[in-house]
């Protein structure tokens, strides 16, 4: 792997766990064995190595959230879009964590967070109008858009709110899981009477993650 390359990722694994305001590029070279030359040669400043990690997770948006055609909607297909959230909120979850300070200090990385949301929000209109035709939701075509934003913030603002309103002070995958659930409950509120025991078993696999993790 080359620097640059570890230094991204090393940066995202330091965040994650320790909080990126905790963490300054000092820490990251000297985790890397490099020195703060060494780094400051690939990258500007810390700001300038959080923008590389978006791209990551822009990546990730675009491979985990694609459309479907002409597949059966079955419960593995629908993992896959819970899996990839899942996943999304658990290896970005310092950027989650502290979205609008991250946001408000880099108009760069603003813009292009809400140019990345636009284009994530189409594309999950798409998904769900899908998902009407194929007779798995039942709602108003006005109302698949506003659905559809519902769910991101959801997603999005989760892992705040858990850290504003409970006593924990971290973020376990348990907790991305209950995340995770609630936002099944909203579909679960959409579902058409044969894609309901669909999403129950979605609910049960998930439930039984959350519990697994709860007693390692």
């Amino acid at each position: 792997m080359k620097t640059r390359d570890k230094i991204v990722h090393t940066s995202l694994a330091l965040f994650n766990e320790h909080g990126e305001r905790s963490i300054t590029t000092n820490h990251i070279a000297a985790h890397l064995g490099i020195s703060p030359g060494n780094l400051y040669y690939h990258f500007r400043n810390k700001e300038d190595i959080i923008r590389s990690i978006f791209t990551l997770y822009e990546q990730h948006l675009e491979s985990g959230f694609q459309p479907y055609e002409g597949e059966e909607v079955d419960v593995d297909l629908l993992i896959g879009y819970f899996d990839a959230l899942f996943y999304t909120l658990w290896q970005f979850r310092f950027m989650y964590a502290n979205l609008v300070i991250i946001l408000g200090r880099d108009e760069e990385l603003n813009r292009l967070y809400t140019e990345t949301q636009q284009r994530f929000l189409t594309r999950a209109t798409g998904i769900l109008s899908k998902l009407k035709q194929d007779g798995v939701l039942v709602i108003d075509d006005s109302e698949i858009t506003p659905l559809a934003d519902t769910i991101r913030m959801v997603a999005c603002f989760w892992i705040s709110n858990r850290l504003t309103h409970s006593n924990t002070t971290e973020i376990t995958k348990t907790s991305l899981y209950e995340g995770l659930l609630r936002v099944l409950m909203i579909f679960k509120a959409y579902a058409t009477p044969n894609s309901k025991p669909t999403f129950i078993r979605l609910e049960q696999h998930y439930q039984a993650l959350a519990k697994a993790e709860q007693e390692d």
